[in-house]
C-alpha cells in the first residue's frame, strides 16, 4: 500500500480523495494554486505545495510543477481526480516515466478512449452497441461526406474526435447545412483539442443519458456497479444525476453492464471508469468512456456500499481485487444535485465570498463540498461548490429528502443554482422520471 499520495486537483474532489486516503492510513500531499491557498483541503493535508498562480494553465495544468511537487515530497502516486489532467494520456505517461504510479488507467488506454473515433471502433470490436454513423473520421471529399450523411439519415451530429464536456459538436438537419457544419467543427476542434478530426453520428431526437460504472484491475477481473441517469442537463453539462435509472428494465441494464465489463477485460482496463450511452426506445448507444472518477460517483456509492475512490487507490497499489459481480448488490435510490456558484436561470458565474453557509443534514443526506463560511469562490475555475446527495429506500423517499435538504441549505454572499434545483424537484415530469437530455433546455426556453 502507498504511504503518501499527491492529489493533483482542487475543490470537493480533492477533499474527497483526501478523506479516502486518511481512511486507508495514507498521507496526502495537496498541490494548489495561489488562489486556493486558504482552501479547506490545503489546511487538512499532511503537506501542501503551491504550484503556481491562479490560471489553470499555470498551476493545475502545469505538468512539470506537479511532477516536481511529487518529487520533493517523496510521494509514491498521483491521483488526478476529475477534469484538469485526469484524462490526459501524456500526463499519465509522464507520471509513470518519472517513477510514480498514476491512479487511473494506463496511458495507452486513456489515449485509446480519449479519441472518440478509436473509442467507437474499440467498442464495436468489443460488442458494445454504438450510435450509427461514419466509420472513423470523416474524409476530406465533400461528396463522400454527403453520401455518409444520406446513409445515416438526417438529423446528424458532427463531433470532434478529441472533444469532451459538450464542446466540439454541431447538429445538422439539412444537407444544405452539412458541409459548412463540418468545416466549422473541424476548425473548432483543431483550436480547442489540437485535433481537427471529426466524425458523424445519427442525432437521436429524445434520448436519455444513461451511464454504466465499472471497476477493473487491468487483467481479467472487471465488474459493473449499476447505472446512473444523467439526463437532466443543460448544454451537455449535467445538473442532476440519480441511480438507478427510473423506468429502465433491469434485464437491459444487466445486458449492457455485462458488455461493458467484458470490454474492460478485452482492453485490459485498470481502475474506475464510466461508459456513457444514449438510451432511446429500449436501445443503448455508446457515446464515450470517461477514464476517471466521475463527479456523480456518490450516487453509485450509496446504492452499492462500495467506496469507488478507495477502490481506485487499492487497484493502483496492486492490491488483490477481490470484488466479483456476484458480490455487487443494489439497494435503494440516490439523487445528486450539483450546486454551482452562478445565477440560477441566466447561468452567469457568481464568484465572491460566502458570508453565510449552512448545509443540511438528517437521515440519508450527504454533502460533498470544500466550501465553508467565509470561503472565497475564485473566478478562475469551475463554478461547482457542492454536491447534495440524498438516499432513500425508494426514489420517492430520496426525492422527498432532497426537497428537505435543498430547503434547509443556506448560501449567502453569492448566487447559486439552488432555486433551479428546488424548482426541478417540484417538476411533475421529473418526478415521474424518464425525461430526455433536452428536457431542461426546453423547460428553460419556455420561461418568461
Amino acid at each position: 500500500m502507498f504511504e503518501k499520495i499527491l492529489i493533483a486537483n482542487r475543490g470537493e474532489i480533492a477533499l474527497r480523495i483526501q478523506r479516502a486516503c486518511r481512511e486507508l492510513g495514507i498521507k496526502t500531499v495537496v498541490v494548489h494554486s495561489e488562489a486556493d491557498r486558504e482552501a479547506k483541503y490545503v489546511r487538512l493535508a499532511d503537506e501542501s505545495v503551491c504550484i503556481g498562480p491562479a490560471p489553470s494553465r499555470e498551476s493545475y495544468l502545469n505538468m512539470p510543477a506537479i511532477i516536481s511537487a511529487a518529487e520533493v515530497t517523496d510521494s509514491e502516486a498521483i491521483h488526478p481526480g476529475y477534469g484538469f489532467l485526469s484524462e490526459n494520456a501524456d500526463f499519465a505517461d509522464r507520471v509513470e516515466k518519472s517513477g510514480f504510479v498514476f491512479i487511473g488507467p494506463r496511458p495507452d488506454t486513456i489515449r485509446l478512449m480519449g479519441d472518440k473515433v478509436s473509442a467507437k471502433r474499440a467498442m464495436i470490436e468489443a460488442g458494445v452497441p454504438v450510435v450509427p454513423g461514419s466509420e472513423g473520421a470523416l474524409p476530406d471529399d465533400p461528396q463522400e461526406i454527403i453520401r455518409v450523411a444520406r446513409e445515416v439519415g438526417y438529423p446528424v451530429i458532427i463531433k470532434a474526435a478529441g472533444g469532451g464536456g459538450g464542446r466540439g459538436m454541431r447538429v445538422v438537419y439539412t444537407e444544405a447545412a452539412l458541409l459548412n457544419a463540418v468545416t466549422m467543427t473541424r476548425s473548432e476542434a483543431g483550436a480547442a483539442f489540437n485535433n481537427p478530426e471529426v466524425y458523424m453520428e445519427k442525432f437521436l431526437e429524445n434520448p436519455r443519458h444513461i451511464e454504466i460504472q465499472v471497476l477493473a484491475d487491468g487483467g481479467r477481473n472487471a465488474v459493473w456497479l449499476g447505472e446512473r441517469d444523467c439526463s437532466m442537463q443543460r448544454r451537455h453539462q449535467k445538473v442532476i444525476e440519480e441511480a438507478p435509472a427510473p423506468g429502465v428494465a433491469r434485464r437491459l441494464i444487466e445486458r449492457i453492464g455485462d458488455r461493458c465489463a467484458d470490454a474492460c477485460r478485452k482492453m485490459g482496463y485498470r481502475g474506475a471508469g464510466t461508459f456513457e450511452f444514449l438510451y432511446e426506445n429500449g436501445e443503448f448507444y455508446f457515446i464515450e468512456m470517461n477514464t476517471r472518477i466521475q463527479v456523480e460517483h456518490p450516487v453509485t456509492e450509496l446504492i452499492t456500499g462500495i467506496d469507488l475512490v478507495q477502490q481506485q487507490i487499492l487497484i493502483a497499489a496492486g492490491e488483490k481485487f477481490a470484488l466479483r459481480q456476484r458480490d455487487v448488490a443494489f439497494k435503494g435510490h440516490a439523487i445528486e444535485c450539483r450546486i454551482n456558484a452562478e445565477d440560477p436561470f441566466r447561468f452567469v458565474p457568481s464568484p465572491g465570498r460566502i458570508t453565510n453557509w449552512h448545509t443540511p443534514g438528517g437521515p440519508g443526506v450527504r454533502i460533498d463540498s470544500h466550501a465553508f463560511n467565509g470561503y472565497f469562490v475564485p473566478p478562475n475555475y469551475d463554478s461547482m461548490i457542492a454536491k447534495v446527495i440524498t438516499y432513500g429506500d425508494t426514489r420517492d423517499q430520496a426525492l422527498a429528502r432532497m426537497r428537505i435538504a435543498l430547503s434547509e441549505m443556506v448560501v449567502e454572499g453569492i448566487s447559486t443554482n439552488i432555486p433551479l434545483h428546488r424548482e426541478l424537484l417540484q417538476d411533475a415530469r421529473f418526478i415521474e422520471g424518464g425525461t430526455s437530455i433536452h428536457y431542461l433546455e426546453n423547460k428553460l426556453a419556455q420561461r418568461p
